[in-house]
Formats: C-alpha cells, sequence, structure tokens
C-alpha cells in the first residue's frame, strides 16, 4: 500500500487515478509521495519513506528543491497542463493592452442614469480607442509548452512571430510553426518586438531578465506580458519605463502593491492557471507521475532528476540514485554478482551532477545486495521493484 499526502485541494479527478494500492489524504503520516499546489513545502520534515512529491502545476519555488535532491526525493511539476489556460489568458492582456476596453468598461458602469448614453458613448469611445495586434511583431522569451503555443495563436491572429529560447526541446521544435522567426541572440527580440511576452522558470540566471538595461533596447512604447514570475520582471525598473513612457503598457499576473494602482500596469491576480480545465490536467498529471515512479522508478517531468522511462519486461527491477561520477556503473552492477542476477535491461541519465541509473533483472536482488549498492560511495538511494501482472 502506498501513501499520498495532499497538500491543497487536488482536484477529484487527478485523486481518481490512484488505484486501491494508494492510501490518498490530507492526514497521512509516513507518506511515500506528496502531491502539492502552492502549498509551502520549505519548512515542513520529511517522512523517512518520502520518495518523490508532485506538483500539480509548473512552478516549484515552494519546494526545497536542493533539500530534496540530497535526500533523493524526486521533484515532479507538470509543464503542460495549463498550458492551453496561460495562453487564453496571454491573449486577453495583449487585447486589454491594445485597447482599453477595461477603460471602457468602467465608464460605461457610471452611466445607469444617463438618458443619452447612445449619444455620449458615440464621443466617449474616442478617448478607448486602441489598436490591432494584426501586423505587430510579438517576441516570445522561451517556446516551452506555453511559448510554443502562444507563438502559433499570434500568427492565427495576423501577427509576426519572433521567439528565443537556446535551451528549447526537441518537442518544442517540433510543435513550433515553421513561420515563427527565431532569433539566437534575445537582442534582437528585444529591439524589433512590439509585445514582450515572457515565459520561462524563475533562477539566479533569468531573475530580472527585464531590467532597465534590456528594456532600453527596446521600442519605444513596447507592451510588455509576464504570465509566468514575478521575478523575471524588475519592478522598479519596469515602473520607471512606464513613467517615462518607454514601456506603453504591463500586464502581470504576478501583482505587487506598487505596481497595482499605476495607470500603465494592467494587474491580473495570478489567474493563468486558474481554470477548471488546468487544474483537472495539472492532478492528473501529477498522480500519474507519481504512480509511474512508486510503481516502476519511471521519471519524467522532474526538476531535479534526470527523465529516465524505460519500459519494465523483466521480472524484477533495481532503480538507483547516485552521484554523476566515473565508475558508478561498474560497481553497482558488480554488487549483482552476489545473486546471480543476470542484467536484462540497463539505463542511465544523468543531470548536472546527479545521475539515476534502472537495471531490469531476471532475479530478484536480495536485501543484501541493496545495501552493498546503498554502501557504494556517491550512492544515494537504490529501490527494488517487481513488475506487476497485467
Amino acid at each position: 500500500m502506498y501513501k499520498i499526502k495532499l497538500y491543497n485541494n487536488i482536484a477529484p479527478i487527478g485523486i481518481q487515478q490512484f488505484t486501491a494500492d494508494y492510501e490518498v489524504g490530507d492526514d497521512i503520516e509516513n507518506e511515500d509521495a506528496i502531491l502539492v499546489r502552492s502549498a509551502n513545502l520549505h519548512n515542513i520534515e520529511y517522512s523517512d519513506h518520502l520518495k518523490c512529491i508532485a506538483r500539480a502545476g509548473a512552478g516549484t519555488n515552494n519546494i526545497d528543491i536542493d533539500a530534496c535532491t540530497q535526500r533523493g526525493i524526486v521533484v515532479f511539476n507538470t509543464p503542460g497542463a495549463n498550458s492551453n489556460a496561460v495562453k487564453e489568458l496571454v491573449f486577453a492582456g495583449m487585447l486589454l493592452a491594445s485597447r482599453d476596453i477595461y477603460g471602457g468598461i468602467s465608464w460605461a458602469k457610471t452611466q445607469q442614469n444617463n438618458e443619452s448614453l447612445a449619444k455620449d458613448m458615440e464621443k466617449q469611445k474616442k478617448k478607448y480607442a486602441g489598436t490591432e495586434l494584426n501586423q505587430k511583431t510579438l517576441g516570445v522569451i522561451g517556446c516551452g509548452a506555453i511559448g510554443v503555443q502562444v507563438a502559433n495563436l499570434a500568427l492565427r491572429f495576423g501577427m509576426k512571430v519572433r521567439g528565443y529560447d537556446p535551451f528549447m526541446s526537441i518537442d518544442a521544435a517540433w510543435n513550433l510553426s515553421r513561420y515563427v522567426h527565431h532569433d539566437s541572440d534575445i537582442d534582437d527580440l528585444f529591439r524589433n518586438s512590439d509585445f514582450i511576452t515572457i515565459h520561462i522558470p524563475l533562477n539566479e540566471k533569468t531573475k530580472n531578465t527585464i531590467n532597465k538595461e534590456t528594456i532600453a533596447q527596446m521600442k519605444d512604447g513596447v507592451k510588455i506580458l509576464n504570465f509566468a514570475r514575478g521575478g523575471l520582471v524588475n519592478n522598479d525598473d519596469i515602473l520607471e519605463a512606464l513613467n517615462t513612457g518607454k514601456v506603453a503598457k504591463y500586464v502581470t499576473d504576478f501583482p505587487t502593491p506598487e505596481l497595482v494602482n499605476h495607470p500603465n500596469v494592467i494587474a491580473i491576480p495570478h489567474l493563468g492557471a486558474s481554470t477548471a480545465e488546468s487544474e483537472e490536467n495539472c492532478a492528473i498529471k501529477a498522480a500519474q507521475e507519481t504512480m509511474h515512479y512508486l510503481q516502476y522508478g519511471n521519471i519524467r517531468n522532474s526538476v531535479n532528476f534526470p527523465d529516465c522511462y524505460m519500459d519494465f519486461n523483466a521480472p524484477f527491477r533495481i532503480c538507483v540514485i547516485h552521484h554523476n561520477v566515473p565508475k558508478m556503473i561498474s560497481q553497482i552492477t558488480n554488487s549483482l554478482s552476489h545473486d546471480n542476477a543476470n542484467i536484462e535491461n540497463l539505463m542511465n541519465k544523468s543531470r548536472n551532477e546527479i545521475a539515476y541509473t534502472i537495471l531490469d533483472l531476471d532475479k530478484e536482488a536480495s536485501p543484501e545486495t541493496i545495501q552493498k549498492i546503498e554502501a557504494i560511495p556517491g550512492v544515494v538511494k537504490a529501490r527494488t521493484y517487481r513488475r506487476q501482472p497485467l
């Protein structure tokens, strides 16, 4: 029986993915896995049984990734599960930034006693006139699951699209329209875009990607959209650019007190993934990632371990988390000699300083063998699996 502890409310359809072999609830102890949305896990005490954490969403700032890696806890997220919801809101943001729809609606709400409304609004609407998206240039920073969808849809609006992503995955490249211009230098995107939307993770390298220096390279009157993470845009610098008119509008899904009352900031209260469909998609994906890891040792969509996924065709399996150092595979395989087990299949993947090895065997590894593997310098954890009958 696997134990799954819930933090936050997880969409019921995600919970329903778990079979009778799972105990799921928010009061679970000695849990094998955690499912979480936005709850802060930085200060919790991890169970010694904890093997993985699945974040039902893309961002993992609420999880201490380094601590999890050191303890051999795999952290999953659900990239792409909320991409359609975010994509749609990006376009709502672009339309709000192009045409003063909000100002017009606000004015209309004050006219409930105006008998001359039809006549007056013909005069008033000139104040809310804007521009069209057609033939404008959109720069997309980050061509992952969301960025690709935004770029492709922008073409359908008649926009010219430029994309920048030095780390684009093969899957993303296949899905990105050939009509999107690829900028190998982000400065080219800054100089040539009427709109700039950012879709990259927040880390030390990407923090303040939009700042005084990068804004200076942009067109006068550029409109910037941030539906990724607040720290990607420097608030002081964007406010200065808004005050001078260098930036015409800033649309952000991450309001802060200093931003919300600026007349040229469109502040949205973190609604990017707030749709019923998105929450369900994230919950389903998080549950499936958890089950595949607990039952088979397969890793997909981890933020701290390499993707390592292999069909489980042999009777038994060992999965080893270890440091990415020389001669590790030979030491692990030599440890199997005690059981006279034959390796039917093997996969090893690494990610920076951490690595993961899957070994499929014709015989079950003994507890003594697992202890021997875990005693190898650099090994963090080793787990055994038995193939379940179909």
